[in-house]
């Protein structure tokens, strides 16, 4: 099956100090369904006295979507929000036409030191929605929907699939589930999504029957569905949904179907002409 399927091998970035592996965008891929964007945010130990802290930053024509599997973030943004992230809940923000917001390690934490351990993506908008308001909307772990059975765990973190629906208020079809597989078990993945791809985050497993490699993404064949198979217990996410509404423009933070909006957003950010988080006065300059 691999042979029809893309390979995509992560390549290594670090984002403030935050060691991550981002296997999209790439050459091989510029989104799936209406992800353009996957940060896998490594285990990482901060030591007393330190903490991640993702300065003042501004996003347009996108929404970004947080979820921890260890440890905690604070998320504020210029809409007013001021709110803990913790490990299985979603921390969803949709930027439209201009959002500003910073995630760091929240100050109990950084006193005591911490581990964190997550995913960040990017789900660009519609263009009916790109310059729309923005709005942020926090979904507790407990209020996503779970299925359980014979050793396969499926939690959806936005979207829908396997029968379950997310809370999460996305603005397009989607699927972003979190797949726990134990030993000798194994999951069909139905070809019910335009578009999708399977992420390991650990645990040896096989795809039809052929060995994959942890951290890679795999973009999965259009119309097929496939056997995910753990080999060991077995953590990943699923992502996809129907493909997007023409080509993206990545630049920075920023999103956008027409470059000119881009061109926008950077001058209106170099200028200070953005809206502002409360009480924070750093920020991230254009690279």
């Amino acid at each position: 099956m691999l042979f029809r399927s893309i390979v995509i091998k992560p390549r290594t970035e670090d984002v403030e100090g935050q060691p991550i592996l981002r296997p999209l965008p790439s050459a091989k891929c510029r989104s799936i369904g209406p992800f353009v964007f996957f940060d896998h945010m490594l285990e990482t130990d901060y030591p007393a006295g330190s903490g991640m802290n993702i300065r003042q930053h501004p996003h347009i024509g996108l929404s970004t979507l947080t979820y921890l599997f260890e440890g905690q973030l604070l998320h504020k943004d210029s809409l007013g929000s001021d709110q803990l992230v913790l490990p299985g809940d979603v921390s969803w923000m949709t930027a439209g036409s201009a959002v500003a917001h910073i995630e760091r390690t929240p100050e109990k934490l950084r006193s005591s030191g911490s581990r964190l351990h997550g995913l960040q993506v990017w789900l660009a908008l519609p263009k009916p929605y790109e310059q729309g308001p923005g709005h942020y909307s926090h979904h507790p772990a407990q209020t996503l929907p779970v299925s359980d059975n014979l050793g396969v765990c499926i939690r959806m973190i936005a979207g829908s699939g396997f029968c379950l629906s997310s809370p999460v208020p996305v603005l397009s079809t989607t699927l972003y589930a979190e797949v726990s597989l134990q030993t000798a078990t194994a999951l069909t993945i139905p070809a019910d999504h335009e578009e999708r791809a399977l992420y390991v985050v650990s645990g040896d497993a096989q795809l039809d029957g052929e060995p994959i490699e942890a951290r890679s993404l795999i973009v999965l064949p259009v119309g097929e569905s496939v056997t995910l198979c753990a080999d060991s217990a077995c953590h990943a996410v699923l992502i996809g949904g129907a493909a997007l509404d023409g080509p993206r423009r990545i630049n920075w933070n920023f999103v956008a179907s027409d470059p000119a909006l881009i061109d926008q957003a950077r001058a209106r950010w170099a200028a200070g002409d953005w809206p502002t988080v409360s009480g924070e006065s750093e920020r991230i300059e254009l690279p």
